[in-house]
């Protein structure tokens, strides 16, 4: 069970595929704690992606628990405080995590302002003078708020990533997931957007974090998993696993890494 301080308990994540031919997830069992940077590392086909989805159910498990906030997500169905059974409602719980991707999914239509009051206004229901203020407000943290008026395709990719997380905080998500979100960039932009993320760690906010970068892993995380073949060999804090690896597949995969 998780404790206190525990946000997402996840236990026994399964995801298979083909009648259970192929196991992208094989029995994951984690915590993650609130104000975590756990950054998921291991070879590609790993199912460290599949993980991150699981957590906010674009990939539907095939079996396990996934409780976050006190709810078991993957049942459709929960028993609330009153004793009640509640429907889920999902949108309202993916709204409470922020997904950033490895590719912006910014509108092109639509200025870097208009993109990120979207969410706010339609589906907070926020006053669009509030949600303009709060989005130049973290804009400016990410140092575009002159970019407002943009359109995505005057922007650089690292640009377009920053404005990709600030939308995500825009809903003001109790967690961050970043699946790979570097990977699609050019080197010379992968610091401006870590720099970011490295500003949100500083602030307690909660992240997941699937990534290449293993500097960003040692300096950040505070926890680091080692997936491979859809399953966690190797959890422990950045010096336990890179400095003192247990698992024969970690200790291989960090001499092909580092």
């Amino acid at each position: 069970m998780g404790t206190r301080d525990s946000l997402i308990q996840v236990t026994d994540l399964k995801k298979h595929y083909h009648m259970g031919a192929i196991k992208a997830l094989d029995g994951v069992t984690v915590d993650i704690n609130r104000g975590d940077v756990m950054v998921v590392i291991g070879p590609s086909g790993s199912g460290k992606s599949t993980f991150l989805r699981s957590l906010n159910l674009l990939e539907e498990p095939t079996g396990g628990a996934i409780v976050f906030d006190g709810v078991d997500i993957t049942k459709k169905k929960y028993t609330d405080e009153t004793g009640k059974t509640v429907k889920l409602d999902i949108d309202r719980l993916r709204q409470k995590m922020g997904m950033v991707f490895q590719h912006f999914n910014l509108f092109p239509h639509m200025t870097i302002l208009e993109n990120m009051i979207l969410a706010p206004v339609k589906v907070k229901g926020m006053e669009k003078a509030e949600a303009e203020e709060k989005a130049l407000a973290l804009l400016d943290r990410v140092g575009l708020k002159d970019r407002a008026g943009a359109y995505p395709i005057q922007l650089s990719g690292g640009q377009k990533q920053r404005v990709a997380i600030v939308r995500a905080l825009a809903m003001e998500p109790e967690v961050m997931l970043f699946d790979e979100p570097t990977s699609a960039l050019d080197p010379e932009m992968v610091g401006e957007v870590l720099d970011v993320m490295k500003g949100l760690a500083r602030e307690g906010m909660t992240m997941v974090v699937v990534t290449h970068e293993m500097g960003f892993a040692r300096e950040v995380g505070n926890r680091v998993l080692f997936m491979a073949d859809g399953m966690l060999l190797e959890q422990g804090t950045p010096k336990k696993i890179f400095e003192e690896p247990d698992h024969p597949r970690l200790k291989d995969f960090l001499a092909k890494v580092l």
